[in-house]
């Protein structure tokens, strides 16, 4: 065999997941062993970008967290966001983090202090020649740059699945489990405003909002007219938006480290600004309703400019780097202009883009559906944490409306999911040495949409840590972490106290409900999805 360095595990990808997947790994070997771990992660970054993918680079400060209603907060004794995975919990005290806002430098510090308090290796500016395989499993990674690096066992954490892909792992480009092969969500390039104050934001918006809903205000029903592309009915239900249901204006709410835009005020202001209708398809572009995270000093990180891409397109971008290509970067100019005209003192891209979604692995050990979700996930006496979040398919999943239609389907809103987490959909049969933990996992139909958010790969990274260190160093034969079940790791996490309380949601009603929509839409294959 080609001579290089030898690892007992390796993840591939620096997204929050994927270092936590590695901090977890190690500590589980010290613990059983009482020796320092043999763990590399593996960055396709520079060392001097920071540590953290989206997170970071990205600069996604405004973080999704798991979403419970109080009636089940209160059933359970949870806090405000349940009752996270005990790694991810760490990882958020480390980096500040009070209610929502994540600043990205303080993020890179916690995961670099972790890592290294752990014993994680780290290398940076990898790219992948080639993958050495024995027979189904992988042996190591031959790097363009000439080095080889050679585990037991391997985690995947970037966007695309690419380890996965190189070692020949089936995948569906887009949302090919809906038979929609060319169609993938937005992506979003995050950017950040300093010396324009929350307060003062304020003030501009409830000005854009009683403009745009006074009739006599003419140049103010130009704009709107110009962001509707002269759709009367867009332009009505844009301004039917900016009140609630009590007829008053829809103005942002302001939380304590964060704001969310209840309104599309601001949007279409710009669009105006800018001659283009406040349509994705349309424009190619379009700054929607945003979500923004409050840093101190006047900092506020807007996710918020949203780009249409196909799957290819979203493949290419994650390839590379998730740099933002130059039309996006022209969109941001403008962006940047009209912020400065606001009163904005400087307004700045994040390096990387937000990429949602880039296809799924097939021939998961358990593909893991919506349906799955509404039904509560993983039994109980398996599960490793429990996440809720709602079917978010930001700037739409094209071509699926139509599709739902022809198959009867006039109503593709569904409930949202409150279910256990398990590893078993991260897993691959036809690599059994590999897991993919990230939007890119075994997820069917509408599962990737809940089941991309960081938070709940963040409860997966872990339990595939412990996986790992499971399969290298349990007494049975050929053991690899597709043998490793949900129930085994479960027994880890109760052994070291950092098992989460377990509470996920039966909705029968709409588990059925989504279920049907799924098997009408959703491909399944023989040796794709079982």
């Amino acid at each position: 065999m080609t001579s290089g360095r030898y690892y007992d595990v390796i993840v591939f990808g620096d997204e929050v997941p994927g270092v936590l997947a590695a901090i977890s790994a190690a500590r589980e070997y010290r613990r059983r062993t009482s020796r320092y771990p043999s763990v590399l992660l593996m960055s396709k970054n520079s060392e001097h970008e920071g540590l953290g993918g989206h997170l970071v680079r990205g600069k996604l400060a405004y973080l999704d967290r798991s979403q419970i209603s109080p009636k089940i907060r209160k059933q359970h004794n949870l806090d405000t966001f349940g009752d996270p995975p005990a790694l991810y919990q760490e990882f958020l005290r480390e980096a500040g983090v009070h209610k929502i806002a994540l600043n990205p430098d303080s993020a890179n510090d916690a995961l670099q202090r972790m890592r290294r308090q752990a014993g994680v290796d780290l290398l940076t500016g990898v790219r992948i020649d080639s993958v050495f395989k024995q027979g189904r499993t992988i042996a190591g990674i031959q790097l363009k740059r000439g080095e080889a690096y050679f585990a037991n066992q391997f985690i995947d954490a970037t966007v695309n699945a690419e380890l996965a892909q190189a070692a020949g792992a089936g995948k569906v480009p887009g949302f090919g489990t809906f038979g929609l092969p060319d169609s993938e969500l937005s992506v979003t390039l995050v950017f950040e405003t300093e010396g324009l104050s929350s307060s003062r934001l304020k003030q501009i918006e409830e000005i854009y909002l009683r403009r745009f809903t006074d009739r006599s205000d003419t140049d103010a029903q130009s704009w709107l007219q110009i962001a509707a592309d002269g759709d009367p009915k867009l332009a009505k239900r844009l301004s039917r938006d900016m009140k609630d249901s009590r007829e008053q204006l829809k103005g942002l709410y302001e939380g304590d480290d964060y704001i969310d835009v209840r309104s599309p005020a601001l949007s279409v202001a710009y669009h105006a600004f800018r001659g283009k209708p406040f349509s994705l398809a349309a424009s190619g572009s379009l700054l929607d309703k945003a979500n923004i995270a409050k840093l101190p000093g006047n900092r506020l990180i807007w996710n918020a400019l949203l780009f249409d891409v196909n799957a290819s397109q979203a493949e290419e971008l994650a390839r590379n780097l998730s740099l933002p290509n130059d039309a996006m970067l022209e969109e941001m100019s403008f962006v940047a202009q009209w912020f400065k005209s606001l009163g904005a003192t400087a307004v700045k891209p994040a390096s990387e883009l937000y990429i949602r979604h880039a296809g799924n692995i097939t021939n998961p050990v358990s593909p893991l559906s919506g349906s799955k979700m509404l039904k509560g996930g993983v039994p109980r006496g398996q599960a490793l944490a429990t996440f809720g979040y709602h079917f978010d398919i930001r700037g739409g999943i094209k071509g699926l409306g139509n599709k739902a239609a022809q198959k009867g389907f006039a109503d593709i809103q569904f409930a949202k999911p409150i279910f256990n987490v398990g590893i078993e959909h991260a897993l691959l049969r036809d690599v059994p040495n590999l897991a993919v933990v990230s939007p890119a996992s075994g997820f069917e139909g509408f599962a990737a949409s809940a089941g991309r958010i960081v938070e709940h790969n963040a409860g997966v990274a872990q339990g595939l840590g412990i996986a790992a260190i499971i399969a290298l160093l349990d007494a049975r034969d050929d053991l690899n972490l597709a043998n490793v079940s949900n129930a085994e790791v479960q027994e880890v996490l109760e052994a070291t106290n950092q098992l989460p309380k377990i509470y996920g949601v039966t909705q029968a009603d709409e588990a059925i409900k989504l279920d049907q929509f799924e098997t009408a839409l959703v491909i399944r294959q023989p040796g794709v999805f079982a």
